[in-house]
């Protein structure tokens, strides 16, 4: 197979070749060999999407969340998930990932509260990442939802779920009863990561609270371990209350220790500063200054129709979107900010991956010739290929293992 008149993001226009058997990439260049063209008629090809950071465990489970914080959104998840079945979150886990696969994410981190005891979720969630294995890769991670020492048992679950093969270790130090708690369970963290062989996929200060400042316990203890490389922050939206002196003093060593920070830009912006009045504040860490100081940044969509966001569509391009806005982005950062959502996320992954001879042949044909046109559309690509083969095409799934197209208004939302 053969991908002709393709316009690459430095600007080529290029044929790729793609032996279908081994699903690679044999040829970019000007012309390439291969039957079975498709015409990307002067459309930009780029690496798929990645969402770093997701909820599947509680997605489309409903938004009646009154006063729109954080907080309340905790307090309905407690009470939702103990309704929930198990065949209720698979089917809904399923349709999500359906969408996100139709509008080109293929790699999906999505944490999975270990805090409900009867480990329902976390055995829904397995059975999705295994139905999905090969077409989409679902990274799961034990999330302390109610805190590691808040609850006796809560840091033995946390364990349990990591010996029955959850992927990442993670945390939530800001939700501790004291900073001395959240410190020590940012160390317990490590030490399992270190026992288990695991990456560690944290919320780390998602407050407003200007004094939350766990990301440094986080880094050293990162530096202290050896973890370079395996370790994200996700949220970190106190960092738009510190002190701008303290913010410029830690990024450096959160560059240094590896450490990638995911801020999910839907989300802090709707749920942050509620107890503000005007000015309010963004809610989001601040990607462009992370950037200029050597953090790698990466995005995730956080959220879809749960106690905690009303919306979503599963479509990646709507986070970053709204990240270009909320850190008022110039037009050359605008044309670079695709990176949010694929190389720096791969990075983080530490996957084999990009557009180029040898790797494995993963790749979106847009209908549109430009970073600026993809980000002004948001329209889903017109192939979504997956190792050499078509899996979505204008939005909806191939018709594939016998899966039906994606409805993008699943049944069960009508109600909501």
């Amino acid at each position: 197979m053969k991908i002709k008149n393709a316009k690459l993001l430095d600007g080529r226009k290029v044929e790729i070749g793609i032996d279908e058997e081994e699903g690679t990439i044999t040829c970019l260049r000007e012309m390439c060999e291969g039957s079975d063209t498709i015409d990307a008629e002067g459309g930009l090809v780029v690496p798929p999407f990645f969402n770093m950071h997701f909820h599947l465990d509680s997605v489309f489970s409903g938004n009646e969340n009154q006063s729109g914080t954080l907080w309340e959104g905790i307090e309905r998840w407690r009470e939702i998930k103990g309704k929930l079945t198990e065949d209720e979150v698979e089917e809904r886990a399923t349709v999500a990932l359906k969408l996100m696969l139709a509008y080109g994410t293929l790699w999906v981190r999505s944490h999975v509260d270990v805090t409900e005891k009867s480990f329902k979720l976390v055995r829904a969630l397995k059975r999705v990442r295994d139905k999905f294995k090969g077409i989409v890769d679902l990274q799961l991670t034990a999330f302390p939802q109610d805190g590691i020492f808040t609850d006796k048992g809560n840091d033995e679950k946390l364990r349990k779920a990591l010996e029955e093969g959850v992927d990442n270790v993670g945390m939530i130090p800001h939700a501790e009863l004291t900073r001395e708690d959240g410190v020590r369970s940012v160390e317990f963290v490590f030490s399992l990561a270190r026992e288990m062989d695991k990456d560690v996929d944290g919320h780390v200060d998602e407050t407003d609270d200007p004094s939350s400042r766990f990301l440094e316990t986080v880094v050293k203890s990162t530096l202290t371990n050896g973890w370079e490389g395996r370790v994200t922050a996700g949220h970190v939206t106190a960092m738009h209350s510190w002190d701008q002196n303290y913010t410029r003093r830690l990024l450096p060593m959160v560059a240094r220790a590896g450490v990638t920070v995911i801020p999910n830009p839907l989300i802090n912006v709707m749920l942050q500063g509620r107890m503000d009045g005007y000015p309010k504040r963004r809610g989001m860490a601040p990607i462009r200054l992370m950037t200029h100081m050597g953090v790698n940044v990466a995005l995730g969509q956080d959220c879809m129709i749960d106690p905690w966001y009303p919306l979503g569509s599963g479509n990646m391009l709507q986070p970053l979107f709204m990240a270009v806005h909320m850190d008022q982005m110039n037009a050359e950062e605008i044309r670079q900010s695709l990176n949010l959502i694929t190389y720096n996320a791969a990075k983080a992954w530490r996957l084999q991956y990009g557009l180029e001879e040898g790797k494995p042949a993963n790749m979106l044909v847009m209908g549109v010739d430009s970073v600026d046109d993809i980000l002004r559309f948001m329209e889903p690509p017109k192939y979504v290929i997956r190792k050499g083969r078509v899996i979505a095409k204008d939005g909806n799934m191939v018709n594939l293992n016998g899966w039906e197209k994606v409805r993008r208004k699943p049944h069960w939302t009508s109600s909501m």
